[in-house]
């Protein structure tokens, strides 16, 4: 009877060792071993298969119990990608917006813009400076001949005044060639043309000689004024017109440099800038100089008119004085 509880029991032990190979039956004291000699290694025990419920449960003890320092926002695939490139330190990485050195202005004075500019932008900026060295070398030019006219109108208009008679003063300005002088002349020939004819005509034929005489004198007085108002008229369109080229070429720049920093467009716009700045200094002192010199001439007119009206009275006297000699010889 003995006998066949232990032989129930062992095969209950094996079947649970076969169940469970993590688990350790139960001696009794009754069934005590002998303990293993120094000589004897135990086995390793069988690793215990987990259960499904455990898998569920406990983590994997292969993987890597690793906590991220850092977090970045890579793409997908970016940290698998093995073949791109690292960067060792940031002194490699170009920052985003810096301008190479090579495309940043050096040097932004008149003259280095001016050599920098666009060959059209360049010509403009030629053309305006011409214009404006016209505008002085008239000024100067005018100047002197307005204030040499005006002085001897002047000296010769005050003799006039007190002259006696036409002959007189024809006599006084026979080697003259200005214009107070054609106008003695040509009122002294008038009246030697007109002899013995009604003094009505004559006078009326010297106010149309004097007339054409004044004409040509301030026509010839005149001359440069037409250019000056072309300069001043014109100029300021010219520099506006290289501005927009050279504004032009600076968006060019922008969508090639593929940049909007103001460092990179500033040198285009800046020259553009230059061609009005030189349009508005050869267009405003050409302005200012041609109401100088047209009232300058004007005054200078008056003064040919006294003259022509002096001339005249002298020549009405004289034929008055025929008139009176006239009939004292009928009488």
């Amino acid at each position: 009877m003995h006998s066949t509880f232990r032989s129930l029991a062992a095969v209950s032990l094996s079947l649970a060792l076969v169940a469970s190979p993590g688990a350790v039956p139960a001696q009794t004291a009754s069934e005590k071993q002998p303990a293993p000699s120094a000589t004897q290694v135990e086995p390793p025990a069988p690793a215990a298969v987990p259960t499904p419920a455990t898998r569920r449960s406990e983590p994997s003890a292969t993987a890597p119990d690793v906590t991220p320092s850092t977090q970045t926002n890579e793409p997908p695939g970016a940290a698998n990608d093995l073949t791109q490139p690292r960067f060792s330190s940031a002194a490699e990485v170009t920052p985003e917006g810096t301008i190479p050195a090579h495309m940043l202005p050096h040097d932004l004075t008149p003259w280095q813009m001016f050599l920098d500019a666009d060959i059209v932008v360049k010509a403009v900026m030629v053309g305006l400076a011409f214009a404006s060295a016209v505008t002085w070398t008239l000024w100067f030019a005018k100047s002197l001949e307005l204030r040499f006219e005006k002085r001897r109108a002047r000296r010769k208009n005050r003799w006039l005044e007190h002259a006696k008679s036409l002959a007189e003063a024809q006599h006084e300005f026979a080697r003259e060639k200005d214009p107070v002088a054609r106008l003695v002349r040509a009122a002294a020939h008038e009246v030697e043309l007109s002899h013995m004819l009604p003094k009505d005509g004559v006078k009326e034929r010297i106010v149309w000689q004097l007339e054409r005489v004044e004409a040509t004198a301030s026509r010839r007085i005149g001359n440069g004024m037409g250019v000056l108002a072309t300069i001043g008229a014109t100029a300021p369109f010219v520099g506006l017109f290289g501005t927009v080229w050279g504004i032009m070429n600076s968006f060019i720049g922008i969508s090639k440099a593929h940049t909007t920093s103001l460092a990179v467009v500033a040198p285009g716009i800046a020259e553009a800038l230059l061609a009005t700045a030189i349009g508005l200094v050869a267009a405003i002192p050409a302005v200012v100089i041609y109401n100088v010199f047209t009232r300058s001439i004007g005054g200078y007119r008056l003064i040919l008119g006294n003259a022509s009206a002096n001339v005249l009275r002298l020549a009405s006297r004289d034929l008055d004085r025929v008139g009176v000699r006239l009939r004292e010889a009928a009488e």
